[in-house]
């Protein structure tokens, strides 16, 4: 079997979901008035991650999670409607180019996959139109039908994908030298690694650095 990994953040979607979120939070007619709750749990880790006594990874995750206890008590139901709502907005701003070669690589046989930070009702939504196989994003904790503020999220990123990919295809044979990856910053270099053919779109300075020394194809 062949994989193809993608990025989501942009990549897929060409720009980044979190400042998508907090507008959408913000705005919101039935939620919104729980953006100041959420504004005052990330200001500290954001200012922390300014001023560098956080690192980014750390500070995605924090934000994530706070973004996330700003909606104690909701249902997951109620948050799959909120999310489906977010991604109306989104759909026009993805990247048509990436969208082909993934139809593609499923035209070719290829084992899709969606490989992302992002929270996972978001993808699925998404890619409701995509082919789709398998989706790897940060989970939403739930129980009894409820988010559940106590369990703490596993935010994908960096060598995380790479794991979460690897116990997703265990006991399958993968061809890696012939498989695809896409990503577009510093932090997929791990999941671009594993595949025979790594692919940066529009990469930040890191990957493209990355990316010309080691002959990567860069999609602008």
């Amino acid at each position: 079997m062949k994989v193809a990994l993608f990025d989501f953040d942009g990549t897929i979607y060409k720009e980044e979901t979190f400042p998508l979120l907090m507008k959408h939070l913000k705005q919101h007619p039935t939620f919104k008035h729980r953006y100041q709750k959420f504004f005052r749990l990330a200001l500290l880790p954001f200012i922390a991650y300014k001023i560098k006594l956080y690192p980014e990874e750390k500070m995605k995750y924090v934000m994530m999670q706070k973004y996330l206890h700003a909606f104690k008590g909701v249902t997951i139901y109620e948050l799959d409607l909120f999310f489906k709502s977010l991604v109306e907005n989104m759909k026009e701003d993805l990247n048509a180019t990436v969208i082909q070669r993934m139809q593609e690589h499923a035209l070719d046989g290829c084992h899709i996959m969606i490989v992302s930070g992002a929270f996972t009702p978001i993808l699925q939504f998404i890619a409701e139109d995509l082919p789709v196989d398998t989706f790897i994003g940060t989970d939403i904790p739930e129980k009894n039908g409820l988010y559940d503020e106590k369990i703490k999220i596993t935010h994908v990123q960096g060598e995380w994908k790479n794991k979460l990919v690897l116990e997703s295809v265990q006991g399958v044979s993968v061809n890696w030298a012939a498989s695809f990856a896409y990503g577009d910053s510093a932090s997929d270099i791990p999941l671009l690694t594993l595949v025979g053919n790594p692919i940066a779109v529009n990469p930040d300075e890191r990957l493209q650095h990355e990316a010309t020394n080691k002959g990567w194809e860069i999609l602008s």
